[in-house]
């Protein structure tokens, strides 16, 4: 299962405004007086840069080093404080919580981070006296609603907590969290009979949605009912194919484990909440609050394996890609999370430019989980990316293997393997894996693509090839690549008229290209546009060619397209 199915495993909510958590502004000019002294210039530009670059553990470190220096700087302050909290050093936060409430009374931020810090410590009464000032902003209301119910059941007032979950009622959207946090939090009190019923009703309301089928199912299985439990598990996982914890949970049955509940602790409830928000923020300007929502989750609760993923892939987001992985790492082997976040945490090395750091990841991996799909294709295309193509058919072989006969997963891989053996002097098999792609799927438009115009470079098939290009641009009339590679046959052809029709569409679609200006260069120096055609070729050449194709497009500058023997041509 890999992680875009993952973030299907986490309840949503209805839109909620934002605006009670805007913290400081954004980086920008401070003025001169909050500025500080020269000899710290140095650190607090260091972290300003942090801070733009979105590295929030850099900035946390760098304004902390600067405000030692200047305690009384409140700018310093308001910033230390919220990078802090962002990345995930709460204790930290917490220690400036009470300065920055002094200067602003109103910093959602700071009052969230004393509550949770409360609430870590086991201090329900200071949770709720930090609670209890009303809010109008109905985000901040959210919050403060459903961490009021765990801090009274923290105080054993089962009917508070009841009561203070019933105010949620007011609000749209969240009627899903709101009975699914009234079950958990009847099962914590001990209420199981009150607790099964209002399982049932959040199923009822939100769907076998797999954080509600994980508590239901944990609740029967400690019930001693764990045949309930499997059907549950299995409707789960029938309805999210995949479902790591569903497919767990069901070999912990079947080996007769006893098992915990989904929350054993306010402290854990109060994690549940905060994550069920921040996977509802799912719009980039929400990223800053998601991040510190559930950095404050692994704060209560750092097992929440469900919580690091979500808060790696924000990093990734941004791509902070050795934060990401930092998170991954820990996440245990143990977790159902475990194997696709080595994965991802694979291909985050890949996008670092560490491809054997990877690789070794993914080959350990391999030799643990060898019928793992995710692991080999991953493996195959991180391969593939660095141009190692015959170590990405062999990954590729592997991952086909293990996939029936007929299965639509197989179209991109035999395209990817087709590929890696084309690149590899292996044409033939290449040729086979695209024509067993479109066996399986025949509107496969890249697939259409890449074979069409190999067959063109090739001379081969071209009246086959011209008609797969064709349907491939139909199938995808905004991909300026296929657009390019229709034109391209056109030329191969002599229909240089048809050509240049089709590769001025393709350069509208994809002007950043330089083979596809070039190729309308070559285009319009066939039908007598020479002028034009420099121009092309000129512009193709500003647009950095490779190292093959650069001297050639210098060549036809100089001499003309009828005095180069350009390749292919």
């Amino acid at each position: 299962m890999t992680l875009k199915r993952v973030f299907a495993l986490v309840p949503g909510l209805g839109a909620l405004t934002l605006a009670a958590c805007s913290t400081v502004t954004s980086i920008t000019s401070i003025a001169q007086k909050d500025e500080p002294q020269p000899t710290l210039a140095g650190t607090y530009l260091a972290a300003n840069f942090a801070a733009a670059e979105g590295d929030v553990k850099a900035a946390s470190n760098f304004y902390a080093n600067t405000l030692k220096d200047d305690p009384d700087n409140e700018d310093l302050l308001a910033r230390t404080f919220l990078y802090a909290a962002e990345s995930g050093n709460i204790d930290q936060a917490s220690a400036l919580s009470d300065r920055v409430l002094t200067q602003d009374p109103t910093n959602r931020p700071a009052h969230l981070v004393r509550e949770m810090s409360a609430m870590q410590k086991k201090d329900y009464a200071a949770v709720l006296k930090e609670v209890a000032e009303p809010n109008p902003i109905a985000f901040a209301a959210l919050t403060n609603d459903v961490i009021e119910a765990w801090a009274h059941a923290g105080l054993h007032d089962t009917d508070g907590a009841l009561h203070a979950l019933d105010a949620l009622s007011q609000q749209r959207g969240v009627d899903g969290l709101r009975l699914m946090h009234k079950a958990l939090i009847l099962e914590y009190s001990g209420r199981d009979k009150d607790a099964e019923a209002a399982y049932r009703e959040a199923i009822a309301f939100t769907g076998m949605g797999p954080r509600a089928a994980d508590a239901f199912g944990r609740f029967l299985r400690r019930h001693g009912r764990a045949d309930e439990a499997k059907a549950i598990y299995t409707k789960s996982l029938s309805e999210s194919p995949g479902n790591p914890v569903a497919a767990a949970a069901l070999r912990e049955i079947a080996a007769n484990k006893s098992t915990a509940p989904l929350v054993a602790s306010p402290a854990e409830g109060a994690a549940e909440a905060l994550f069920g928000i921040a996977a509802s923020l799912n719009d980039q300007r929400s990223a800053d609050v998601a991040i510190l929502y559930l950095n404050l989750t692994l704060y209560l609760h750092p097992d929440f394996d469900l919580a690091r993923v979500l808060l790696a892939n924000h990093y990734e987001t941004l791509r902070k890609f050795d934060l990401a992985n930092s998170l991954y790492g820990g996440i245990g082997s143990s977790s159902p999370y475990y194997v696709m976040t080595q994965v991802q945490a694979a291909i985050n090395d890949g996008r670092m430019d560490k491809p054997e750091m990877g690789a070794t990841k993914l080959k350990a991996l391999s030799a643990q989980q060898p019928k793992d799909l995710d692991v080999w294709t991953a493996l195959g295309d991180l391969y593939r990316s660095g141009d190692h193509y015959v170590e990405a058919a062999s990954a590729y072989d592997k991952a086909i293997a293990v996939l029936p006969d007929g299965d639509r997963r197989l179209v991109g891989l035999y395209y990817a393997r087709g590929v890696s053996r084309g690149n590899s002097n292996r044409w033939n098999d290449a040729e086979k894996d695209f024509q067993s792609a479109l066996k399986i799927n025949p509107d496969r438009a890249d697939v259409l693509n890449y074979l069409g115009y190999s067959w063109v470079e090739r001379g081969q098939h071209l009246d086959e090839a011209v008609a797969m290009l064709e349907k491939a641009h139909a199938l995808r009339p905004l991909d300026g690549f296929i657009a390019d590679s229709v034109g391209w046959a056109y030329y191969r052809l002599g229909r240089y008229q048809d050509a240049a029709r089709a590769l001025e569409e393709a350069v509208q679609l994809a002007p950043g290209a330089p083979d596809v200006n070039d190729h309308l260069g070559d285009a319009y120096w066939r039908v007598g546009r020479k002028t034009d055609a420099r121009f092309q070729w000129q512009h193709a050449l500003a647009l950095q060619p490779d190292a093959k194709q650069k001297p050639v497009i210098e060549r036809k500058l100089q001499f003309g397209l009828d005095e180069v023997s350009a390749s292919g041509q």
